[in-house]
C-alpha cells in the first residue's frame, strides 16, 4: 500500500490548497489542514471518507470512531457527529477526500453484480474499515484525473463504478446495499430521518414516525437506533442544536431567538439541552466558535 497512497498524497499536495477544495471530480472533495482542530459538528452524508495523512476522531452518539490512513470511514445516511483531526503539522499535514456515495449509481451497480445472500439486519450508518489497494488504487487513479481534467467527463465514472464495486465486495457490502434498495430498513430510517431534518421544529411522536416508516413502532424504534446510535427524539435534538448554534454563528441571532426558531418553547431547557451536548452555554460556545473560525484550522 506504501506507494499508492505515496503517489496519492503527492498529487494531493498539488490540488488541496485549501482547508476544503471542491473538485472538477464530481462528489469529489479534498482536505487539508496543518494542525490538530477543534471538535467541530457536522452533519455527514453518505460518503466514503479517506485519509492520506493524518488522523482524525469521528464521535457518533456516545461511539468514537478513529481512523487514519489504513482504514476508511463510510456514511450511509445523514448523521450528526462531531469529529476533529488528531494529528498534523505544517511538515506534514493532515489530508484526506471524501466521495459521494449515490444509491442510483449503487443501485445500477447492483443489477450487474454478482448475487449475495441478503442480509437481513440493520447496519448502522456509519462504519469503519480496513483500507486495502483494492480500494486505493482506484480512489488513486479518480484524484489522478485532477492533473488530467480534460479526462474527467469519461473516465471519471468509470473509475467511481470500480470503486463502488469495491466497496461492495467489502466489509461494509452489505451497508452500502441497503442504501440502494427502496424497501430496506435503512432506507426506510433514512426517508424518516430526512423527513425530521426538514420539520425538526415541529412537535412529533415516535408512533407517527414509524407509520411513516411503515413499521411497528418498537420495530422501527429498534431500526433507527441501530442505524443512528440515538433514539428518533435525541436525533431530532441534535439536529435543532446544530441549526441553532449555525444560526448564531452566521446570523448572529442570540439565544433565546435561535432556541425558539428550531421549536424550543423554554429558553431554560434549549440551554441545558446545549450545554449537555457542547459542554458550555449557548452564548459563550457561539463567541468562541467564531474567534476559532478566524484562528484555527479546519476539517469537515
Amino acid at each position: 500500500m506504501s506507494l499508492p497512497i505515496t503517489n496519492l498524497r503527492q498529487t494531493m499536495l498539488r490540488h488541496a490548497l485549501d482547508v476544503q477544495t471542491y473538485t472538477p471530480v464530481p462528489g469529489l472533495v479534498l482536505f487539508h489542514s496543518v494542525g490538530q482542530t477543534l471538535p467541530m459538528e457536522c452533519l455527514y452524508q453518505p460518503r466514503l471518507c479517506m485519509i492520506v495523512q493524518g488522523s482524525k476522531q469521528v464521535t457518533l452518539g456516545e461511539r468514537v470512531f478513529t481512523y487514519n490512513t489504513r482504514k476508511y470511514l463510510i456514511a450511509t445516511v445523514d448523521l450528526p457527529v462531531t469529529s476533529c483531526v488528531t494529528q498534523a503539522s505544517t511538515d506534514r499535514p493532515y489530508l484526506s477526500l471524501s466521495l459521494d456515495l449515490d444509491p442510483a449509481e449503487i443501485a445500477a451497480l447492483l443489477l450487474g453484480a454478482p448475487p449475495v445472500v441478503a442480509d437481513t439486519r440493520t447496519p448502522p450508518g456509519l462504519a469503519v474499515s480496513a483500507l486495502t489497494d483494492d480500494l486505493l488504487c482506484p480512489m488513486s487513479r479518480l484524484v489522478n484525473l485532477l492533473d488530467r481534467p480534460e479526462d474527467i467527463p469519461v473516465l471519471a465514472p468509470l473509475v467511481k463504478r470500480e470503486i463502488l464495486y469495491r466497496l461492495l465486495q467489502g466489509e461494509q457490502g452489505g451497508q452500502l446495499r441497503q442504501i440502494a434498495l427502496s424497501g430496506s430498513h435503512l432506507s426506510q430510517v433514512s426517508r424518516v430521518m430526512a423527513w425530521i431534518r426538514q420539520h425538526y421544529a415541529q412537535p412529533f411522536d415516535v408512533d407517527s414516525l414509524a407509520r411513516r416508516a411503515g413499521m411497528s413502532t418498537p420495530s422501527f424504534y429498534r431500526h433507527f437506533r441501530a442505524v443512528t446510535m440515538m433514539s428518533p427524539l435525541q436525533y431530532r435534538t441534535r439536529i435543532r442544536l446544530h441549526e441553532a448554534r449555525k444560526r448564531m454563528m452566521s446570523g448572529g441571532e442570540d439565544a433565546a431567538g435561535a432556541g425558539f426558531a428550531v421549536g424550543y418553547d423554554s429558553p431554560s431547557q434549549f440551554s441545558r439541552d446545549y450545554r449537555r451536548f457542547f459542554g458550555i452555554p449557548p452564548a459563550r460556545d457561539a463567541a468562541m466558535m467564531r474567534a476559532a473560525l478566524l484562528a484555527e484550522p479546519r476539517a469537515v
